[in-house]
């Protein structure tokens, strides 16, 4: 099924569950009416939002309505904990190949991971307000899920019993202000202001065999001013599964319904050409990363960060063409 919260003027917003060609919704109010409270009784709750699904979808509700993705908040408009890690190492590489640093060999099998905000998720068309275009504002297109109790200690397997949903982010980051945050040893801070996601939430079932152990084998399309920058495979270079990113935090502590877990940036490996140099024809999921190609290829980057009246769409789409999680369509804004 698909899920989304529509704006209400609360900080919850109401839960609706959307027709599978995201044409039509229905409020679930009869049955719950916020994400949190489904997720806190999923075994009772989700069969009802189901058969609630299966109506809409059969055109046999009474009170369905269009569904409009800007009238929607977050699909959890905000989380106990989100946490995020960068499962896609060949990011990681470019970013440290364009500083000439080695990636150290722990990255590759323990995940990187960051705890952000997640008291104010963003809307899927919400602005993204940024106080000063200094900052060096960038997108970053991901996948996340959102998950039930996961025990301590967990492994990989059982963790991706705990996956409920899943859906697609844009992970905002400030870059020009994270060298000086590393460098205090705490990791991001400020440097990571809210987080926006899809406008739908949808359950495994809807992806099919494109749900593969933890991975979501479908393509991520970033497209910035109206420009496709990256079609990026999210599958196969994927380093971490879901199953392990969340195991990683169930280390040493219980992960509680309603958490949420990304995946970092989606990144796909170059392609060595017959003369010897790179092509990266799959394009990129965040602005860092181009600069980084930039460096590696010329010595110094030339793309610039987003300015104030910039667009970013991120979309993920199905085998059969069709928008799967519903579009982030925003706009970078100063404060009003």
């Amino acid at each position: 099924m698909k899920l989304a919260t529509y704006k209400d003027g609360s900080r919850d917003g109401q839960l609706v569950v959307v027709s599978r060609d995201m044409s039509t919704a229905h409020y679930a109010t009869g049955i719950a009416g916020k994400l949190q409270q489904v997720l806190d009784d999923w075994g009772f709750l989700s069969p009802q939002l189901q058969d609630l699904y299966e109506t809409l979808n059969n055109g046999k509700t009474r009170h369905a309505f269009p569904f409009d993705p800007a009238l929607c908040m977050a699909p959890l408009p905000r989380a106990y904990q989100w946490a995020d890690g960068s499962a896609y190492i060949n990011h990681v590489e470019l970013v440290r190949a364009a500083r000439s640093s080695e990636v150290p060999e722990s990255f590759y099998t323990d995940p990187l991971m960051y705890q952000g905000g997640s008291d104010d998720f963003l809307g899927p068309c919400d602005d993204v307000i940024v106080p000063k275009e200094e900052y060096g504002i960038d997108f970053e297109a991901e996948i996340a899920v959102i998950t039930g109790d996961v025990p301590m200690t967990a492994t990989p397997e059982q963790a991706l019993d705990g996956i409920r949903l899943v859906m697609i982010a844009n992970d905002v980051s400030l870059r020009n202000l994270i060298p000086a945050e590393l460098a205090k040893g705490f990791g991001f801070f400020q440097s990571k202001p809210a987080t926006a996601f899809s406008p739908v939430a949808v359950t495994l079932d809807e992806l099919g065999d494109a749900w593969d152990q933890g991975r979501l084998h479908l393509t991520l399309q970033s497209i910035w001013n109206g420009r496709k920058v990256g079609m990026c495979e999210a599958g196969p270079e994927m380093t971490f599964h879901f199953g392990q990113l969340i195991a990683h935090i169930c280390k040493t502590r219980n992960v509680r319904a309603g958490s949420i877990v990304g995946s970092g940036t989606v990144s796909n490996k170059g392609v060595p050409r017959a003369d010897g140099k790179t092509d990266w024809p799959k394009g990129y999921s965040c602005i860092a990363e181009k600069r980084a190609i930039e460096t590696i290829l010329d010595g110094k980057p030339t793309t610039e960060f987003m300015k104030f009246g910039d667009t970013i769409k991120i979309e993920m789409k199905g085998k059969d063409g069709q928008s799967v999680f519903g579009a982030i369509d925003q706009k970078i804004a100063p404060l009003p």
